[in-house]
This record gives C-alpha cells, sequence and structure tokens, in this order.
C-alpha cells in the first residue's frame, strides 16, 4: 500500500498521481484522508483515557496500601466508570480500522513522476527496438494453424479434458516446452538469479501481499477449505497467478541486512487467471488462456537501487528475446495503463508476423515499497539501525506459451516446418518441426 504519512503530508500530490492514473481514485484519495484523520483522532482520545486509567490505577493501589478506604473507593468508582468508556471508544476504534484497511488496499501504488502521463496502451512509449522483423516470400500462418499442423498442439484434446481456453502439447511441442523453460532458467541463473521451486497454492494474505487481493479476487482460482471434520483441514488457499506472488512473499515478515541486498530469484511455475471480462479477446491460440506457463525474475533492493535495478532486470529478460534471435520491442508504459502495484513499467512485445503486429510477452515493473508495505518487508542499514521497506521489482523472464508461438510465427517456413533457434538446439535435441498434415 502507499504510505500513510503521504497522504495526510501531501494530499494533493497523492491525488494528482493517482489523477494520472484514472480520476476514479480521486475519491477514494478522499475517503481514506477522512477515515484516516477520523482514526487517529479517535486513537488520540482512547490513548488520553488509557494514560488517565492508568494513572488512577497507581492512584488506587496507593490509597489502599495506605488503609485510605474512603478514597480508594472513589478512585475505584472513578476507574470502572473510565473503562467502560473506554470500551465504547476501543470498539469504535476497531470499526474504523477494517474499512481504514480496506480503503488503503484499493488504493494503487504512486508512478514515479518520471512516468509518462497518458489514458491507455495508445498513450505508451517506445523506448527501443531489436533486429527488424524478418520478411516472407509467402503469407506468414499463426501460431495456432502452424501447431495444429505440425500435430504438436492439440486445442481439441485441452478443451475435452478442461474447456475453452487450455492448451495441450504433444511430442515434440511438449519437448521444446520443456527446452525453453530449461533454457531460460539457465539464462536467468547465469545473471546470478536463485532457482526457486516456490508451491502453487498460497494462503489469502500473500496474495494481498503483492497486490492481487482484495483487488483482483474475480481473476483468481480460489479453493474453499474442507469441511471442519478434517483435522487437517489447511483453510482457504489460491492457485498463484504469477511465481512473483511466492517469490516476493519470501521476505514477507522479514528484517534483512543492507548486505543481502540485492536479492534476485526466477522460478518457473505454471500460473492461473479466470481472465474474468476479457472473454471474447484473444481467445484463439495461445494468448489469452486460463492456464499458462511463465519464467519470472524477482528483485528485492535498498530503496536508492531501486531505479537501477528495473533496468537490469529488464535487460534480464530482454536477453532471453536477444539470445534467441526472436524481433521484439520495449515500451514504456503510461500512467493509465501501469499495472495496480507498480510505480514504472516496461513491456517487452514480440513481433507475431501473422497479425503483423508485437504482442506482450514480458511486464517489467518496479512496485518501490508498496508490496513492502503490506508483507512488512524491511531491510537494516547497520545492525542497530531503524528498521526501513525494502523496494520489489519483478517481471516475466517470460511467458513460456507466448515464446512457443512467437517462435512458431517467426521461423515458420514455406514448407510449412519450423527452423528451432540455433540457441535452442542444445536443449530441444532437434533442429526442425515438420508438418504432420498438409497446410
Amino acid at each position: 500500500m502507499i504510505d500513510p504519512a503521504l497522504l495526510r503530508k501531501t494530499p494533493e500530490k497523492v491525488s494528482d498521481l493517482l489523477r494520472s492514473r484514472n480520476e476514479r481514485y480521486v475519491s477514494s484519495v478522499e475517503a481514506a484522508i477522512k477515515i484516516d484523520s477520523d482514526h487517529r483522532a479517535l486513537l488520540q482520545e482512547v490513548e488520553i483515557l488509557r494514560a488517565k486509567r492508568n494513572a488512577l490505577s497507581q492512584s488506587f493501589g496507593k490509597a489502599k496500601a495506605s488503609g485510605a478506604v474512603d478514597e480508594a473507593k472513589k478512585l475505584l468508582e472513578e476507574v470502572g466508570l473510565l473503562k467502560s468508556t473506554m470500551e465504547e471508544k476501543e470498539k469504535s476504534l476497531a470499526a474504523l480500522s477494517y474499512p481504514l484497511k480496506e480503503t488503503l488496499l484499493s488504493l494503487p501504488n504512486l508512478p514515479y513522476e518520471s512516468v509518462p502521463r497518458g489514458k491507455n496502451e495508445e498513450d505508451n512509449r517506445p523506448v527501443r527496438f531489436s533486429q527488424k522483423p524478418g520478411s516472407f516470400d509467402f503469407k506468414p500462418l499463426d501460431h495456432q494453424t502452424i501447431g495444429e499442423n505440425l500435430g504438436i498442439l492439440d486445442f481439441a484434446a485441452a478443451a475435452k479434458l478442461s474447456g475453452s481456453r487450455f492448451s495441450l502439447w504433444r511430442g515434440s511441442g511438449a519437448r521444446l516446452m520443456g527446452a525453453l523453460v530449461r533454457f531460460s532458467l539457465d539464462l536467468h541463473q547465469k545473471a546470478g538469479y536463485e532457482e526457486i521451486w516456490p508451491p502453487y497454492l498460497v494462503k489469502p494474505e500473500i496474495l494481498e501481499g503483492t497486490g492481487q487481493l482484495p483487488k483482483f479476487k474475480e481473476d483468481l482460482y480460489h479453493l474453499e477449505a474442507p469441511g471442519k471434520e478434517n483435522s487437517q483441514a489447511a483453510g482457504d488457499m489460491y492457485l498463484i497467478p504469477t511465481a512473483e506472488v511466492p517469490l516476493t512473499n519470501l521476505v514477507r515478515d522479514e528484517i534483512l541486512s543492507v548486505e543481502s541486498l540485492p536479492i534476485k530469484m526466477t522460478a518457473y511455475t505454471p500460473c492461473f487467471r479466470q481472465e474474468a471480462g476479457s472473454y471474447g479477446k484473444d481467445v484463439r491460440g495461445l494468448i489469452r488462456n486460463h492456464q499458462f506457463d511463465k519464467v519470472e525474475l524477482v528483485w528485492v533492493v535498498s530503496p536508492e537501487d531501486s531505479l537501477k535495478a528495473l533496468e537490469s532486470l529488464t535487460e534480464d529478460a530482454e536477453r532471453v528475446l536477444k539470445t534467441l534471435e526472436i524481433p521484439y520491442r520495449i515500451i514504456e508504459l503510461c500512467t493509465g495503463d501501469l499495472g495496480f502495484a507498480s510505480r514504472k513499467t516496461y513491456d517487452l512485445e514480440v513481433w507475431m508476423p501473422s497479425e503483423q503486429k508485437y504482442r506482450e510477452i514480458s511486464s517489467c515493473s518496479d512496485c518501490g515499497d508498496f508490496q513492502a508495505r503490506r508483507m512488512n518487508a524491511r531491510f537494516r542499514r547497520t545492525p542497530k539501525g531503524p528498521p526501513e521497506f525494502v523496494h520489489t521489482l519483478n517481471g516475466s523472464g517470460v511467458a513460456i506459451g507466448r515464446l512457443f508461438a512467437a517462435i512458431l510465427e517467426n521461423f515458420q517456413q514455406k514448407d510449412g516446418s519450423v527452423i528451432i533457434p540455433k540457441a535452442l538446439l542444445p536443449y530441444a535435441g532437434f533442429e526442425r518441426l515438420t508438418p504432420t498434415i498438409s497446410s
């Protein structure tokens, strides 16, 4: 969450930055300021009453010890009346605490002032391009058609098992997916990342820590706890929408030493999203599925290293595409297109010849201390120094299904075959995918 102190000290600046994301957040800022003001005023009253009760209790003890019975009786009555008043105030304070927390959790991160202002993806700013996309002397096919002709993608089988918007790979396609995962992880390990193999089910507070709850609850797959008769019941759980969730929460409730920073982690996981509200858009092929595969990158750094780390993180994700010689571009997102937890984001987009357009394959984001505040993740600059919130960053390194699709489209041949990129040959074990049916 954003720093509540900023709401109190610079409410106009907070409102302006959130207005640059979306006008509707301004009313939420005003509500948060009002609730916070009422909460702090009531808290001050409660603290004054507590101090008064403690003083009366001490006086009562002294009067009783000295044998001043009448005075002790009078003080005891005062303590009783004060206790009743305190209980009412504390109930009111507790009643304000929940809406205050919920309002703060509903506010997105504040963009850096350097982030370009804009309303949507049309206002995003290109940063750099890789090599020029290749040309074809035939009409390039889309990745679903190529995959089905090659006999390596079977969407009908996936639908039989799980319904629409799921994918199934066969034979060489399954092997190529595994090759892409291992290739990506090896590349990131060489860049200093620790490989993690995390759980795919997490507790609600873990998703709250990185910002998926409560904001994106409708996009998550929720597993309710088994019946109470099961003594081993673990409570409600969620399937992870990205490995960012478990990786980032590894520093939850920790106080790290400055010497341990930066922390760089990578993990391959399947990811699960209901994609609520996006039906009818990008439903063909591998672009937007309910289950998809991704290699994730996460950094934990000190605040002064945050923006520099974002550049390095983006270069690490970029290296996957550069090594595979896939055409891509990098864009900086405008304020209106930023993700909920992000202060600044670069998107990596690969060229898809069948559409003659670029498609997102990675988002690399600097979240500042937004997630750290929700997770209570801190560090000390000296052994006895005050704890400070760390900064967290994350990025896809990259979405494996979309990478698979980009390889099929960019390396397709006129005869329907697909050449395997040179860097993948040691992992795949074959040089070309050959059609099993006529295209």
